[in-house]
């Protein structure tokens, strides 16, 4: 059994593809079973692509300021984009199938195929669904701050899965982080009300403006070094 099959009678139905399939068929097909091959190293190698991303975000930030800012942030949310497209293309939704449902099932398949995760899913109610990321292949090397990266990620993702005209009036947000110190990643999706449908996005931008500070005073420091 493999960590992303859900006991749920609707998660057998669920159905979705998996992404860039033609390097993932060949790293199955003629790579995995190799003797002269150890799969750990992919987490080395993907360990330094998402070092390289935060790298870039922060020197585009420190040289180029909001700009360069926006622009990594809008290369990132079309990557997310691509990715969940990918995955859901000539997906139909089970009949049945609620939407709080569908709204954890879509986050067990990002948190344990696009992000490479272990998760503890749960339903919550008909309006809210949460689940707990119990190991992160980024959690050793990313700072709390670092993780920012991924709300980009998680925001073409998103959007993606509107343009389907799938929860369209959810949200998402964390309450705990394992960089920050906590024991798990906590992260709930709920059915927004007009109040709470920007949390996700107004939060982004607190973070843009607090990056932008910091490069700014890394770039008053260098100076005066």
């Amino acid at each position: 059994m493999v960590h992303y099959q859900r006991g749920e009678p609707g998660w057998k139905r669920f159905r979705f593809r998996w992404p860039y399939p033609e390097g993932l068929r060949r790293l199955r097909e003629e790579i995995l079973a190799r003797e002269d091959y150890d799969p750990s190293v992919l987490w080395i190698w993907g360990t330094m692509q998402a070092r390289a991303v935060v790298r870039i975000l922060e020197e585009c930030e420190r040289e180029l300021g909001e700009r360069g800012q926006a622009v990594v942030a809008r290369a990132l949310i079309e990557v997310g984009k691509e990715m969940a497209r990918q995955m859901m293309e000539g997906v139909e939704v089970p009949e049945g199938l609620s939407e709080a449902e569908l709204a954890s099932f879509c986050a067990t398949v990002i948190n344990c195929i696009a992000y490479a995760s272990l998760e503890k899913p749960r339903i919550d109610g008909d309006d809210r669904v949460s689940f707990e990321i119990l190991w992160c292949p980024h959690q050793d090397v990313y700072s709390a701050f670092d993780c920012r990266v991924q709300r980009y990620l998680v925001q073409g993702m998103l959007e993606a899965l509107r343009e389907r005209g799938l929860l369209g009036d959810w949200q998402v947000r964390f309450t705990s982080t394992i960089p920050a110190g906590a024991p798990t990643c906590r992260f709930e999706l709920y059915r927004a009300s007009k109040e709470s449908a920007s949390d996700w996005e107004e939060y982004t931008r607190f973070l843009e403006k607090k990056a932008l500070e910091m490069a700014e005073k890394r770039g008053v420091e260098e100076k005066t070094n």
